[in-house]
């Protein structure tokens, strides 16, 4: 019996050890040990998850309302990145819920990036700038400047 309990505590150790180390190294934008590359800053989105150059992002998280899609990335480096897609808003006419969603051509820049409270470590971008390259959103100026939340 003490042998079971025994082999049963050192695997639970080693499993316990393994998604340790797993999540460690699996922290986005952090370099490596010995590493002496300077790690990109990552996008957060509206459920505090990383992201890299992603294909969509929701703006507006409590209604999702408002939303980027189609994005396809120039650029993502240490200081900014960019982006072109579309910005799908939701005209909210009569009211949101039966409003319907409209697509809009834009620019996306991200920029600012400041260390991530989540994992201090990890450098995201705070300030998403959209500039519509057609037609925009009623009452929406041609360049929009979103704070991102960290």
């Amino acid at each position: 019996m003490r042998h079971v309990t025994r082999t049963a505590v050192m695997l639970c150790a080693a499993l316990g050890l393994t998604a340790a180390i797993g999540t460690a190294s699996a922290t986005p934008g952090a370099p490596s040990a010995g590493s002496r590359q300077v790690a990109v800053p990552v996008l957060v989105d509206c459920f505090w998850h990383p992201q890299v150059r992603p294909g969509a992002f929701v703006l507006a998280c409590g209604d999702g309302n408002s939303r980027l899609t189609s994005l396809h990335w120039s650029h993502w480096g240490t200081r900014t990145a960019r982006a072109s897609g579309v910005n799908v808003v939701n005209d909210c006419v009569p009211y949101c819920a039966a409003g319907h969603f409209h697509p809009y051509a834009v620019k996306v820049k991200l920029d600012h990036p400041k260390p991530w409270k989540k994992h201090p470590r990890v450098q995201h971008y705070s300030r998403m700038t959209l500039t519509y390259t057609g037609a925009r959103p009623d009452h929406f100026p041609r360049v929009v400047t979103y704070p991102l939340w960290n």
